[in-house]
């Protein structure tokens, strides 16, 4: 059995950039909770023109290539700067990537603020072992432990106001300082004989927490609800109540409590929603219409994003939710449609994410959309669970796990939980599982899923545990492949119990998978298409 229209997987950074490039709106990030929410932008460049006009260099080998600005060099301490000598609050970041880190703890890459001179300046930069602030290349001013590893992605942020100085990385606070000696300076990058590439790069007049906010670990959900902001996003409503209702993976290690304790604001335009889902810190975005824009929003950590009523939602963009331990994201409520050349959520090197009470469709509801998957969770991403969500009229609908020579990452994680959605003419991959284990795909609904000889419901692929529990299959071609593999995909294991058939293909099954660890009632399958029918997709919460 081949497989039909089998994408070609572009890389991360590449995905991005073409997804990035059809758009050349840009929008102000605010960095913290106690920034305004209408920062200005002092200074914005994701490099898709090719160029980096603007940006004055000392030392290394720079050039733009593939959406991204590199310095391949690792003999010099390599600088690029841009702006006007006269800022003086500001708040700079950019995603950042070594390709190899010294051995020396002095060298990195990083991040710049209120440069006056190749010399003097203030930076944030990333080592193999730490995240430091520092004045000059080599003054350390702050430091603490961050365990960074080359040719990985991290979003960096500097944020100078008056004599404070503070670091986030992926969106958590982890360090900060008061220093008083440089009050203006440009925006720059560095990488201090370190090879490296930075995109996204933006520079805002948003003022950053005082010095002595205690900072987060870097790779953990918010422990307590933080302080008030100083200045409430505007326009903002209550927030809603606390998220519950989460079931399978996503409760697990921690769990997932996205926004809660933190602030909340309402949007009602696309760069809005970029603006406050792009931003560092804990907070609940309220999303008032359907909001159309293009290309990418990147989605940090400890963030709900709940559409206000049955009709809100976005159009036209992915939500990418990458490179983060844990993400604590939940993505509510929200009608989403077609998104030209990439996934609406994708899903990549990234934990503790629920997905819920959502309505993906292709942007002609009478038709199918060719375009890449509503769901796709890869490169090693755990603790998920997708729920109560309608996706509607796709091809490649929820892959898990990028390919079949991804062993080294994907073994031990991808584990993710499937329940109470409905899959109507999605016709391949609801999902398409490979590596993990276990994928619980349980009380779901299946409809019409019979586009040609190749459409199926699940596939288990690659040595991959998945059980199939209570789902009705109505009109499916092939309920579930495990055993024969699929396309040139080895075998995976899948255990399948109380399912119900309807004009359907059967249901494939293949030795044994482990149990999960966490509490759930599964309903008989005589009353799921009911139970999912009526409360599927957005405004059922």
């Amino acid at each position: 059995m081949q497989e039909a229209h089998v994408p070609l997987r572009r890389s991360r950074r590449t995905r991005s950039a073409l997804a990035a490039a059809v758009s050349v709106t840009v929008t102000a990030l605010v960095l913290t909770i106690g920034a305004a929410a209408n920062a200005a932008t002092l200074l914005a460049d994701d490099f898709n023109d090719g160029n980096a006009t603007g940006w004055s260099t000392s030392g290394g080998s720079w050039s733009v290539s593939a959406g991204a600005y590199s310095q391949s060099s690792t003999g010099a301490s390599a600088k690029a700067l841009s702006g006007s000598t006269s800022w003086s609050t500001a708040t700079v970041s950019a995603k950042v990537r070594a390709n190899t880190f010294s051995s020396s703890a002095s060298r990195g890459i990083g991040v710049a603020a209120r440069v006056q001179s190749t010399s003097n300046f203030y930076a944030l930069v990333l080592t193999p072992t730490a995240v430091q602030i520092r004045k000059g290349s080599t003054t350390t001013l702050a430091t603490a432990p961050f365990s960074a590893a080359a040719g990985t992605w991290y979003t960096l942020s500097l944020s100078a106001t008056g004599s404070s100085l503070v670091g986030s990385v992926n969106g958590s606070q982890v360090v900060s300082v008061s220093d008083g000696s440089y009050a203006t300076g440009r925006a720059g990058l560095l990488a201090n004989y370190t090879a490296g590439s930075f995109d996204d790069v933006l520079a805002t007049d948003a003022a950053g927490p005082s010095p002595s906010t205690p900072p987060t670990t870097p790779a953990s959900p918010p422990a307590s609800p933080p302080a008030s902001p100083s200045a409430p996003p505007s326009p903002s409503t209550s927030p809603p109540p606390p998220p519950g209702g989460i079931v399978g993976w996503a409760t697990q290690a921690g769990g997932t409590t996205g926004g809660a304790g933190g602030a909340t604001v309402t949007v009602s335009t696309w760069a809005d929603l970029r603006t406050q889902a792009q931003a560092a810190g804990t907070r609940t975005i309220l999303v008032n219409g359907m909001l159309s824009g293009s290309g990418t929003i990147e989605v940090t950590a400890n963030k709900t994003i709940q559409g206000v009523g049955a009709n809100s939602g976005i159009s036209g963009t992915t939500l990418n939710i990458e490179d983060m331990h844990p993400a604590n994201v939940i993505i509510q409520n929200l009608n989403i449609r077609g998104v030209p050349g990439g996934d609406a959520i994708q899903i990549e090197n990234a934990t503790h994410i629920w997905i819920d009470h959502n309505t993906m469709s292709s942007t002609i509801e009478s038709d199918v959309d060719f375009y890449d998957g509503m769901v796709d969770i890869t490169h090693a991403g755990d603790y998920i669970t997708v729920s109560w969500n309608i996706l509607r009229n796709h091809w490649k609908n929820s892959l898990v796990g990028h390919s079949d020579g991804n062993s080294g990452e994907d073994v031990g994680h991808l584990r993710i939980t499937y329940h109470h959605n409905w899959f109507d003419r999605t016709f391949e991959r609801n999902p398409r599982v490979r590596f993990g284990e276990t994928v619980h795909v349980y009380n779901n609904y299946y409809s019409n899923i019979d586009n040609n000889s190749s459409s199926y419901g699940i596939a288990s692929t690659m040595n991959a545990g998945v059980l199939v529990e209570g789902n009705v299959f109505e009109n499916v071609v092939q309920a579930c492949w495990s055993a024969s593999g699929y396309a040139d995909s080895d075998p995976g294991r899948l255990v399948a119990r109380d399912n119900l058939l309807t004009a359907s293909g059967p249901c494939e099954t293949n030795g044994s998978v482990a149990a999960v660890p966490y509490g759930y009632t599964a309903q008989s399958s005589t009353t799921v298409k009911s139970s999912v029918t009526a409360g599927a997709g957005a405004g059922k919460l």
